[in-house]
């Protein structure tokens, strides 16, 4: 005993490796000491982002980036409760914190080489204040106690938050390309970190034996949703319903209608009023449930949404439809097309449109369809 104990001593347990836990042997040596294996982490790096979830998954580009600056490097990130699923499991966090008392108690008696804030709001502003960290960029307190930039780098991504005429006709740079600029890195068009979990996978078998999805098909996802904020986003029924049944009556594919609660009476009315063949995945999914369903649709069709950053994490072709929200700032990865209204008040960031006819009730349902068809054989060329 006391020769384990000798071994156990605190100047020979190496705390800063990774394999390193307190609570259990680490699986590659019996004792610290000797062992060829130690590796120590590098960088400890704070990324805080909080939401919405479709702003959390299209940061996660972030994370390779910062592997490939900093190899070794651990990352903490720390954001709402409900933004977990799109975050845990993935191979670059090492440590997810909810933003809760727990959370914030062990940020805040941690310290780190670099903290990155992409958040606006007050609670984050704080919490970047109050972070011990050796260096600190993107978001911050100013001295007046109102949004700032830690760093000169984040000047261009607080500009386009205070200038509409900046943000909408000069800005070319897509959202990753911005983070990357708050991050001082270089963005080499990183892509999303999404894996899904074993729920995940689990709906989605299950899923693809109850909708009897034929194998071989195509199938496309119409989702109606547009997050909470922006109402103006989602197109009309009479879209939705004409855009489907053009794909049931020239297309050989399956077509799983997507949504949440907040879709519930959009999308009965929907399955009430078109005839055709719609596959109702209803409106009570958890978001792992629901990207779990995502995953089986090989095109999306959505608003500037969520869904549309799940089907572009997942890799799925993707035909998404702008109306009061920027274009410039999704990055497609060559998977998807962009559809614009030519209303001359697009963008406006409105939350409802003033106008007796907006520019979603004018997109027609065959331009959605022209975009879906060259998606589809854009994967008919790649399965020959």
């Amino acid at each position: 005993m006391e020769q384990i104990l000798k071994k156990l001593g605190k100047d020979k347990i190496r705390f800063d490796c990774r394999y390193y836990t307190g609570y259990k042997p680490c699986g590659k040596s019996e004792f610290c000491e000797g062992c060829n294996l130690y590796d120590p982490w590098g960088k400890r790096i704070l990324i805080i982002k909080l939401a919405a979830l479709g702003d959390v998954l299209r940061t996660t580009p972030i994370l390779p980036g910062l592997m490939k600056k900093y190899p070794g490097a651990h990352i903490t990130w720390i954001t709402n409760p409900g933004a977990f699923p799109l975050l845990r499991g993935n191979p670059f966090i090492h440590r997810l914190l909810a933003l809760n008392a727990e959370g914030i108690l062990i940020v805040s008696r941690d310290v780190f080489d670099l903290a990155l804030n992409f958040e606006k709001e007050d609670r984050a502003l704080a919490l970047m204040d109050s972070v011990n960290a050796l260096e600190k960029r993107g978001f911050a307190f100013s001295q007046a106690r109102t949004l700032s930039i830690a760093n000169e780098s984040s000047l261009y991504s607080l500009a386009l938050g205070l200038h509409d005429e900046l943000k909408f006709r000069h800005n070319t740079r897509t959202y990753q390309e911005t983070i990357y600029d708050m991050a001082e890195l270089s963005f080499e068009r990183e892509d999303y970190v999404l894996n899904l979990s074993p729920r995940a996978l689990d709906v989605a078998g299950q899923a693809r034996i109850r909708y009897n999805l034929t194998p071989g098909k195509f199938c496309i996802g119409l989702n109606t949703g547009c997050g909470d904020v922006f109402e103006s986003k989602r197109w009309t029924r009479e879209g939705f319903c004409g855009l489907a049944k053009a794909l049931a009556n020239d297309c050989d594919c399956e077509m799983l209608l997507l949504g949440g609660k907040r879709e519930r009476e959009f999308n009965c009315s929907l399955l009430e009023e078109c005839d055709a063949p719609l596959i109702d995945t209803g409106c009570d999914n958890s978001l792992e449930e629901f990207s779990g369903i995502v995953s089986l649709c090989d095109v999306v069709v959505s608003s500037d949404s969520l869904a549309a950053h799940i089907a572009l994490a997942l890799g799925k072709q993707a035909v998404i439809f702008f109306g009061s929200t920027c274009p410039q700032e999704l990055e497609l990865y060559n998977r998807g097309e962009k559809i614009l209204s030519d209303f001359p008040c697009r963008p406006c960031y409105l939350k409802k449109c003033a106008l007796e006819s907006s520019c979603m009730d004018a997109l027609q349902p065959a331009t959605v369809y022209d975009a879906v068809k060259r998606r589809i054989k854009i994967l008919s060329s790649s399965r020959k």
